[in-house]
């Protein structure tokens, strides 16, 4: 008995050191990630979203361009329905069925998630873990998942596939409590793109008999 119970306190302890290694080479990774999308000024993705829902058998893919400023909150996102933009401090939705805008504060707050924080949303608030290596599309990235500090937010999981030759995102799926399962995957990353800064704010006059409600 005292044997098993040694061997027991062994593998314990055994566990613990491979968790510490796992733990610093996903922080090392996701350190080499942000220290590379931080170097960028705006950068343009075209993605592809899917929501599913197993238990519901729901599923519907999106396909959307995003422009971010790196250095700052600023971003746009054109979807096939809507639009969303922020200058930092504001967010415009426009819904294109609608013809109509809804402008708010910006949310910074944890539980807040846009596209545009795919690519950082692991630097404040999670724990994370290196869950290994794989292939796709032929090339190799690594696996890591996010678990958030905070049980009260709306998801419980993140798992990021960081392409090791780019050190870039090249997939974030998010895992909720309701059974929902979101997935990002980037299709092309083009840094350093030269557009005006009118673009991460909502010019109506561009939008000519477009509705605006004002939130705030």
């Amino acid at each position: 008995m005292k044997r098993f119970v040694i061997s027991a306190m062994l593998m314990v302890g055994f566990a613990v050191s491979v968790m510490a290694q796992t733990d610093a080479k996903a922080r090392a990774i996701l350190a080499e990630v942000s220290k590379k999308y931080r170097s960028y000024d705006v950068i343009k993705t075209d993605f592809t979203f899917t929501l599913e829902n197993p238990q519901a058998k729901l599923k519907d893919t999106q396909t959307g361009t995003l422009y971010a400023k790196a250095k700052s909150n600023k971003y746009k996102v054109v979807l096939k329905s809507q639009e969303l933009i922020s200058d930092g401090k504001n967010q415009w939705t426009y819904s294109k069925a609608d013809r109509e805008v809804q402008l708010s504060e910006v949310d910074n707050s944890l539980n807040a998630l846009n596209p545009a924080q795919i690519f950082t949303m692991y630097e404040k608030g999670f724990k994370y873990f290196y869950s290994g290596e794989k292939r796709v599309n032929n090339r190799s990235v690594h696996v890591i998942d996010l678990t958030p500090t905070d049980i009260k937010r709306s998801f419980f999981k993140v798992r990021l596939n960081i392409d090791k030759i780019t050190k870039r995102i090249s997939n974030a799926v998010i895992f909720d409590k309701n059974g929902n399962r979101y997935t990002y995957l980037i299709r092309t990353f083009t840094p350093n793109v030269k557009i005006p800064e009118s673009i991460f704010a909502f010019d109506a006059k561009k939008y000519p008999g477009v509705e605006v409600v004002d939130l705030r």
